[in-house]
């Protein structure tokens, strides 16, 4: 696996794992359908949204970017899921 994939595979580098899997699978499930997996790809793009403070976190100078999986948890659960 290449180094960019891998980092596309990290969870503590992207949030939205879950939500890339479950999108991908209905695809393959569907016979690449994009109609069929809208639900899927809704909560995709909420999830990217939503984890977008990696952008504010560069404009503060905050390292790491992204917060980690840990962190991540954490503000889940202190919030309703979001999206």
């Amino acid at each position: 696996m290449s180094k960019h994939v891998q980092r596309y595979r990290d969870h503590d580098t992207n949030p939205c794992i879950v939500e890339t899997d479950a999108s991908r699978k209905c695809m393959d499930d569907n016979n690449y359908k994009k109609d069929m997996c809208t639900n899927y790809f809704i909560k995709y793009r909420n999830c990217r949204r939503f984890w977008n403070i990696m952008v504010q976190r560069r404009r503060d100078g905050v390292k790491p970017d992204m917060p980690t999986a840990e962190e991540r948890e954490k503000i889940l659960k202190s919030v309703e899921m979001p999206y």
